[in-house]
């Protein structure tokens, strides 16, 4: 029976590990189950089949999608692939969906949801991204900056599957934490980035504080992102995060917010296609440029497109249960009515 949005806080919690075939005999890779979804893919295309449907999707845009959903540890919300697949994290266990949160699915009732514990769903991602990605191509990098993921199984690109996002406890350039990405520690300035001024601030503490003042040059720190689309965090004020990021091409998921969060455009320009979380449909088209400030409501599901590579600030609250207070509607989904 396909399980409807209403219906996935009653779901059992899945711990039973994934499982692997041998690579299949024609294009190399391997197959993955979990649970009731099976993932396999071919020269061109991945396929997601589940108990009511079975999901196409081009293989690099479903690569693109998984590495963030692996990489950020299933952000917080909806980590929507497209109109039809993704995740919801709960925190304490992660649902995979098929057309639950879109309208039509719900219709024919051919939507479907099972929930996993977060380890053993991540070993399954995890897995299949380092088998499904080849030598030469990184999930992570926008298109003109690395090569084709298309083709037969043609070797691996772990170094990019297994990178990690730089997460600040205290604050960027303090002692102990998150260091200056620089030429010396192999961080070089992207190619659209050239023209950021590199020089550091200067810092002159009084005495007896040294050590516990600090500042760092924000645009050079983001001009040598080796990523696109995956927010570090540079600071952290009890639960208020800073989360920047340097954006190009197309953000590869629809984030469905279970909270309200702030962009702030530092640099160039970002066009947000803005849909309802639940149903897909379209509400709005945002065009941010630099010094805009623009709130995400907690309702809605959003997807990014930056011409040129641009520098974008995430302001999000970590206040633990946030997201249970605007789930029952304590809280509205947007900051301030007018």
């Amino acid at each position: 029976m396909a399980a409807t949005a209403e219906q996935i806080t009653d779901l059992p919690v899945l711990t039973e590990a994934h499982r692997e075939s041998a690579p299949h005999p024609v294009n190399g890779y391997k197959r993955f189950e979990i649970g009731s979804f099976r993932f396999e893919r071919d020269e061109y295309f991945a396929r997601i089949q589940c108990p009511t449907v079975t999901h196409v999707m081009d293989v690099e845009n479903f690569m693109r999608s998984m590495i963030r959903d692996v990489a950020w540890g299933f952000f917080y919300g909806w980590v929507n692939f497209d109109e039809v697949f993704g995740t919801v994290n709960n925190y304490d266990s992660v649902d995979v969906f098929m057309g639950a949160y879109n309208q039509a699915y719900k219709d024919s009732g051919t939507d479907f949801t099972e929930r996993f514990e977060p380890g053993v769903l991540q070993a399954c991602f995890k897995g299949l991204m380092l088998d499904w990605t080849n030598a030469g191509f990184n999930p992570f990098a926008a298109p003109l900056e690395t090569g084709s993921g298309r083709g037969p199984k043609n070797g691996s690109n772990d170094e990019a599957v297994n990178f990690q996002r730089e997460l600040a406890d205290r604050f960027v350039s303090l002692p102990g934490d998150t260091p200056i990405r620089s030429d010396e520690n192999g961080r070089p300035v992207n190619r659209q980035f050239a023209d950021v001024d590199q020089s550091e601030p200067e810092v002159h503490a009084e005495a007896g504080f040294e050590g516990q003042l600090a500042a760092f040059n924000l645009f050079k720190y983001l001009s040598r992102s080796p990523v696109t689309w995956n927010p570090s965090i540079v600071s952290i004020v009890r639960s208020s995060a800073y989360c920047p990021t340097s954006e190009e091409h197309i953000l590869p998921v629809d984030h469905g917010n279970d909270r309200v969060e702030w962009f702030i455009q530092m640099s160039d320009e970002i066009t947000w296609r803005v849909a309802d979380k639940d149903s897909a449909a379209p509400m709005s088209v945002v065009t941010m440029k630099a010094g805009d400030v623009a709130c995400m409501p907690a309702d809605i599901r959003h997807r990014g497109f930056s011409p040129k590579r641009s520098m974008l600030l995430v302001w999000e609250n970590l206040t633990p249960g946030l997201e249970k207070r605007y789930a029952s509607g304590e809280l509205p989904p947007v900051p301030a009515t007018f």
